[in-house]
């Protein structure tokens, strides 16, 4: 499934190569995760290019993934010319840190500006981050205003645009840009599971299965307690169709309607109704 589909659009190409032209223009640069799938939404190609540049690592969506283990990832990741911080760009949670940070990382060459009789100095962010952890939510709440498009569809920021701040921090807006390959199928499902693929590429009740396999192994309780089961089966195919009766999900003759309880789950998944779920770990 993962291995055959085409997603790798010529934009994606194009930002990769702006965002390595523009690397000079801003002091840092805010990479947005998704905490539910921190290692699977961390672009390689993005990171490589920003090396050298001081770097906020923002695991948003926090309110969906298991506090402890977002609290593990910020441990593990805050190293060097790095920091890492938990946030909700929705809600605002944790936004307020990252001028505390940013100020931090940039102290030495701010100094150096001041020694030189520079005032009034403009930090300049860069923000990366793969479709659908939630870019255009951070812009607009640091903003205080829409001032880029917001939606569940990955692709939907298309070019770079400068962003004035209340906290005295530019952003350039950069669109969400994705890697040609993947090097290990978990990461393509990961990506799939929480939409950074979209759907119409995708085999959605084999999608649906996939992500039923893992919970049952990983999060049971969240998937019993959701769809009140009793228990669980080994087979996933067994569980996704308890759950289709328990919501209905049926056609004639009492046959399972597999499209329609496939989509419901990945929703349900994606909107947080299944819980706090943390798809990956530190020590994975």
């Amino acid at each position: 499934m993962i291995e055959s589909i085409n997603w790798f659009p010529g934009h994606m190409a194009k930002t990769r190569r702006e965002i390595q032209e523009s690397l000079k223009l801003v002091d840092a640069v805010i990479e947005i995760r998704d905490s539910r799938i921190v290692k699977s939404s961390a672009n390689p190609q993005i990171i490589d290019i920003c090396k050298n540049k001081p770097r906020i690592i923002l695991l948003n969506k926090c309110d969906l993934s298991e506090g402890k283990v977002t609290k593990a990832w910020v441990d593990f990741l805050s190293k060097d010319n790095v920091r890492a911080l938990a946030v909700n760009s929705m809600s605002g949670l944790g936004l307020n840190n990252i001028k505390v940070e940013v100020d931090k990382l940039l102290k030495e060459k701010m100094d150096r500006m001041r020694s030189k009789g520079v005032t009034n100095v403009i930090t300049r962010v860069m923000v990366v981050g793969i479709p659908n952890v939630g870019k255009s939510s951070f812009i607009n709440k640091m903003a205080g205003s829409r001032v880029t498009k917001i939606g569940d569809r990955p692709g939907v920021t298309k070019s770079k645009q400068w962003i004035k701040t209340k906290i005295g921090i530019e952003l350039m807006d950069t669109p969400g840009v994705l890697w040609p390959k993947f090097e290990e199928k978990k990461v393509g499902l990961n990506l799939a599971f929480t939409g950074a693929i979209k759907d119409e590429i995708m085999d959605i009740e084999e999608l649906a299965i996939k992500l039923i396999e893992k919970l049952q192994k990983y999060n049971p309780d969240n998937l019993m307690k959701r769809y009140k089961l009793d228990s669980l089966e080994e087979d996933a195919l067994a569980n996704i169709e308890m759950i289709a009766r328990k919501r209905g999900a049926v056609v004639s003759k009492g046959n399972i309607d597999y499209n329609r309880v496939s989509v419901m789950l990945l929703d349900e998944f994606r909107g947080g109704k299944l819980g706090q779920i943390s798809l990956e770990r530190p020590n994975d």
